[in-house]
C-alpha cells in the first residue's frame, strides 16, 4: 500500500520555550527554521527533519492539557513521510484495519507543505501520516 520513508516531525510540548531553544540549537546543533509566535510553534531543523516546540501556555500546546509530567503529554505527535499519498486510498487502507483517519489537510512539513492526515495509535497517540510536497510549477 505505502511505505515510510522518514520520520518528517516530531512535536515537543515544553514548560520552558528558552531553555528548549537553547538546548536543541546550542547542544544539537539544530537551528530556528520557521516560527509562528500567534500559535506557539517554533520549528528547528534538524537533518532532513524537523522539531516543532510548542510551549504549553500557547495556542497549539494548550491543546494537549497539562504541562508535561506524570498527568500529562510532552510529545503532540509523531510525523511518518510516506508514499504514496492517495488520500481515497489511504482513507480506504485505514477504515479496512478498523481506524478512523481524519480530514486531510495541507500542513507544513520537513519537506514544504504536503498533504496530510491524523490518526491515532491504540493508545491514543497522534500520528500524522504526510504525503510530499506539492510541487511549484
Amino acid at each position: 500500500m505505502f511505505c515510510i520513508i522518514q520520520l518528517d516531525h516530531v512535536v515537543l510540548r515544553v514548560s520552558d520555550l528558552q531553555l528548549m531553544l537553547d538546548f536543541y540549537q546550542r547542544v544539537l546543533g539544530c537551528t530556528l527554521e520557521r516560527q509562528e509566535t500567534d500559535l506557539g510553534l517554533y520549528q528547528l531543523r534538524a537533518g532532513s527533519s524537523l522539531i516543532d516546540l510548542v510551549p504549553v501556555d500557547q495556542p497549539l500546546g494548550q491543546q494537549g492539557g497539562q504541562a508535561p509530567g506524570a498527568e500529562g503529554h510532552n510529545m503532540d505527535h509523531l510525523c511518518l513521510r510516506i508514499e504514496p499519498f492517495d488520500a481515497a486510498a489511504l482513507q480506504l487502507y485505514l477504515q479496512r484495519h478498523g481506524v478512523s483517519p481524519g480530514p486531510v489537510e495541507s500542513r507544513y512539513g520537513a519537506e514544504g507543505k504536503g498533504p496530510s492526515i491524523y490518526i491515532q495509535d491504540p493508545e491514543g497517540n497522534r500520528i500524522e501520516l504526510k504525503g510530499p510536497p506539492y510541487s511549484m510549477t
